[in-house]
């Protein structure tokens, strides 16, 4: 085994500061070993530098669509790549991925782990270090050390209000677990690495593929992962290059890992084919990423006046943009022999009106046999209510996964940014709703929560994102709203957030302890047009950073 210096390597963080509660006799220095730490600085020290610098080209593709003179395309330099019938993905789709028509999702919180898995007609969990997790220290540690416990049948637990907890079986016999680390603009400011934070990518990544990566092959399963908000194509093979090297560390054979990549950028819509070749025998796949694709759309081309979109409400993924690079996704997936997974279902049962409920329902039906009828191979619940809907719906294909159904397609680049909606309308409720959605989620995410119940939807980052974004998008270009004829102006906006935070504040559930007033604070430059931040969750991370005067340096374990 290679030895790697943790020389300036620090722990900004007490090491030994456990939750109040957590029933786990797995600690920190269970999973934080040295032999781990030097698994993960090898990784970032031999990556990071690469990590940064196509983050950095994200930023000139920007500047490069600011100026209303370059239009997104499919790539000369790689059509050699989408020319090419004869390569596909990995010759087998990896053990448990066979059939995934019925993926629930939810962060590594104990008790969610226990219930998604316990749930009907599942087959697969996307256990999210992202969109759905607050990245508090104890969020993502504690998220390690409860994967680490379930991986060897450890998990169950009793609350602190006497509520039982446990899995109905085994692990093997238990839904398929994929991971999604953070995406590759997210760092971990809790351990430094030559002066600079940790990729949260990385050490996500790292320290679970450390710990459990032969356990679950011992398992008859493997390590498999969702790679989220990827951009590019080389971003695909940053991970690839990440893979390989992982898997040779720990002598573990190269095509081990399974990698299903949510294409959720509008730049990565143009390059589905690419991203799939760069990861080719650790592909399983593309995944549809509603609310994000549209969080992306808007972000790319937010200061272009062509592509504003209406009320959230009426952006649907039967609007062209989204109806198109559905359709492309699947052709694509199938024609390299990889699955083609569908969006999300963020119902909640309404269970005190069973009309309401009812018409929810029926909607999620809706959504999967639209899934279903395009050739998706499977699709999101975020709730296990939802997986019998699902698992009704995706039962009809009569095999574990329909990739053998190759749609005939053709999608241009024009059909990908056509963003033009019939019955464009931009409402005064319209900036109610995200203003709404926006603060209720953000001030949720600073108190530790990223898994957001608003209006009986569980929400993620990314709703949130495209609430701040449309906000943006109609006051940089001064729409008028059509109920009342006004126009979207930063003073329109700032009137209503200071109306909202009011009422919000009012009727929070923990009180004087809300933190309502500091999500406002970051939301007001991003809703007037005043700033632009790339991501929220990088714009509100310093606020939930617990750092310690006195660092622990790693060197010394």
């Amino acid at each position: 085994m290679v030895r790697v210096s943790l020389n300036n390597v620090k722990l900004l963080v007490d090491i030994d500061n456990k939750p109040q509660f957590h029933p786990s006799t797995t600690t920190v220095q269970t999973i934080l070993t040295a032999e781990c730490l030097e698994f993960i600085v090898l990784l970032h020290r031999t990556f990071n530098s690469k990590r940064k610098l196509l983050l950095s080209n994200r930023q000139l593709l920007q500047k490069k669509l600011d100026s209303g003179l370059y239009q997104l395309d499919f790539l000369e330099e790689t059509e050699y790549i989408r020319d090419d019938p004869t390569w596909k993905g990995p010759k087998s789709l990896g053990p448990g991925l066979i059939d995934r028509s019925v993926e629930i999702t939810g962060p590594p919180l104990r008790n969610m782990l226990i219930n998604a898995l316990n749930a009907e007609f599942v087959n697969t969990y996307m256990v999210d270090f992202e969109d759905s997790l607050s990245p508090t220290w104890q969020n993502i540690i504690y998220g390690q050390v409860n994967l680490y416990d379930l991986i060897r049948d450890n998990i169950n637990f009793t609350s602190v209000n006497g509520k039982n907890y446990s899995l109905k079986d085994k692990i093997q016999n238990l839904p398929t677990l994929i991971v999604r680390p953070r995406g590759w603009h997210m760092v971990e400011k809790h351990l430094y690495i030559d002066d600079e934070p940790i990729s949260a990518s990385i050490f996500d990544f790292g320290v679970f593929f450390y710990h459990n990566a032969q356990a679950l092959i011992d398992l008859g399963k493997g390590p498999y992962f969702y790679l989220p908000k990827m951009e590019h194509h080389l971003e695909a093979k940053l991970w690839n290059d990440i893979f390989n090297v992982a898997q040779d560390y720990l002598s573990i054979p190269r095509g081990t890992i399974r990698a299903t990549v949510l294409i959720e950028t509008l730049p990565a819509a143009f390059q589905m084919e690419e991203i799939i070749y760069q990861l080719r025998d650790h592909s399983s796949g593309l995944n549809c990423g509603r609310w994000d694709y549209i969080f992306s759309t808007i972000k790319r081309l937010r200061n272009l006046p062509t592509h504003v979109l209406p009320n959230r409400d009426l952006v649907t993924m039967t609007s062209p943009f989204m109806d198109s690079y559905v359709k492309r996704l699947i052709n694509t997936c199938h024609r390299r022999n990889v699955h083609a997974m569908g969006g999300m279902a963020a119902q909640i049962p309404i269970k005190d009106d069973k009309t309401r409920n009812d018409a929810a329902m029926q909607k999620v039906r809706t959504d999967k046999i639209r899934e279903l009828t395009n050739g998706h191979d499977g699709s999101w619940v975020a709730h296990p209510a939802l997986a019998p809907i699902c698992h009704e719906v995706f039962v009809n294909m009569g095999t574990k996964n329909q990739i053998h159904y190759i749609p005939d397609t053709k999608i241009t680049s024009a059909d990908l940014t056509n963003t033009s909606i019939q019955d464009f309308q931009v409402t005064t409720e319209g900036i109610k709703q995200n203003l709404d959605i926006g603060l209720r989620y953000m001030e949720a995410w600073l108190r530790g929560s990223g898994c957001v119940p608003i209006n009986y939807l569980m929400e993620d980052a990314a709703t949130a994102e495209v609430s701040r974004c449309q906000l943006y998008q109609w006051v940089k270009h001064g729409v008028t709203l059509s109920d009342t004829g006004e126009v979207v102006t930063p003073e329109l906006t700032t009137k209503i957030l200071t109306e909202q935070v009011s009422r919000l504040k009012q009727s929070s559930p923990v009180g004087d302890k809300n933190k309502f007033d500091t999500a406002a604070k970051y939301f007001l430059p991003e809703i007037t047009a005043k700033h632009f931040s790339e991501f929220l969750t990088t714009l509100l991370y310093d606020e939930i950073v617990t750092q310690k005067s006195a660092p622990t340096h790693l060197s010394k374990l």
